[in-house]
């Protein structure tokens, strides 16, 4: 029986890429040779946010491992070690970051540690760093479970989907372009990813991706990059703070707040937990879908475009 491996923290050695690599993006942006934006107090959140998920990693990371490496004991196959494995693996885990990803933008409960990802209004390098420290609380790491049951080791998963938040560093930036039609029909580039960090009606709730596009193209979440509408970055209600603390922690203390607001009844208080971020018992507040509806309103021509609604669709309640 494997229990453990010992395999390498890709992460972990990428790490002096990453900082050389936010070098050389902030000389080439404050030198006017590319274009992008940085913001000091926002840079220095990114980075103690991405210090503060290290942090959470080494001293929660163990329960979700050890919860995998525990059920590991009723796999049905042993799959073992070959290359093959490792490159399934790779593939299978990165569908699974897309149904993580996309869960995160439509469930409130999941969003609440997601959303500080997208709290910066700038994006650059250092935005790939801002990274949660509450991801254990979320259980999310269960969707990794069919994979072990499946016989992919636990550390054969962790090991490929460093990986795959190697690849997810890089495209956080707005020095790069679009590239290459095939590159950009595959894989997730700087251009996809802009669109999921923007906040433009469109943009929202689309290219989930980790690695490769492909999902989204073939689960109908994908939208293009316009050159016409240039992505705006944050979230919807910007949080006006470089306070780590609160960047870390707002969604989950708003979220709580509704839900055990006065005079709800319990499906009430159930939906400000499991519905999209922005919904309201009262419907005061607005969704994805209201903004993309209100879009449409305001520009009709755009109706039915990649990621907008038919003219006569409502937002769903």
């Amino acid at each position: 029986m494997m229990d453990s491996y010992d395999f390498p923290q890709v992460t972990q050695l990428a790490i002096p890429f990453f900082v050389a690599a936010i070098l050389i993006e902030l000389w080439l942006v404050r030198t006017g040779r590319a274009k992008g934006s940085f913001e000091t107090r926002d840079t220095l959140t990114s980075l103690m946010m991405g210090t503060g998920n290290v942090v959470a990693g080494l001293l929660l990371g163990v329960v979700s491992y050890w919860a995998l490496l525990w059920l590991w004991q009723f796999r049905v196959f042993n799959l073992g070690l070959s290359v093959w494995v490792f490159l399934a693996a790779f593939l299978l885990d990165d569908l699974r970051y897309y149904v993580y990803h996309r869960i995160a933008h439509r469930v409130r409960w999941v969003w609440a540690e997601h959303v500080n990802h997208h709290s910066s209004q700038h994006y650059n390098l250092s935005t790939a760093l801002r990274q949660s420290w509450t991801g254990l609380f979320t259980f999310m790491f269960v969707l990794q479970a069919p994979l072990v049951l499946l016989g992919f080791h636990p550390a054969v998963i962790a090991f490929t989907f460093g990986f795959n938040l190697v690849w997810q560093f890089w495209i956080h930036t707005e020095t790069i372009g679009k590239m290459w039609g095939w590159f950009e029909f595959v894989f997730n580039t700087p251009s996809h990813h802009r669109v999921h960090h923007a906040t433009n009606p469109r943009y929202l709730d689309a290219n989930y991706a980790g690695t490769l596009i492909i999902w989204d193209r073939m689960f109908g979440t994908f939208v293009e990059e316009l050159e016409e509408d240039q992505p705006r970055y944050g979230i919807v209600r910007n949080l006006g703070t470089f306070n780590p603390l609160k960047v870390a922690f707002h969604e989950w203390i708003g979220m709580f707040r509704d839900a055990f607001a006065p005079d709800l009844i319990l499906s009430d208080r159930l939906n400000y937990l499991i519905k999209p971020p922005g919904w309201s018992h009262d419907g005061s507040r607005e969704t994805s879908e209201s903004l993309k509806a209100a879009y449409v309103r305001r520009n009709p021509g755009e109706a039915g475009k990649p990621g907008l609604p038919t003219a006569n669709v409502e937002p769903a309640e």
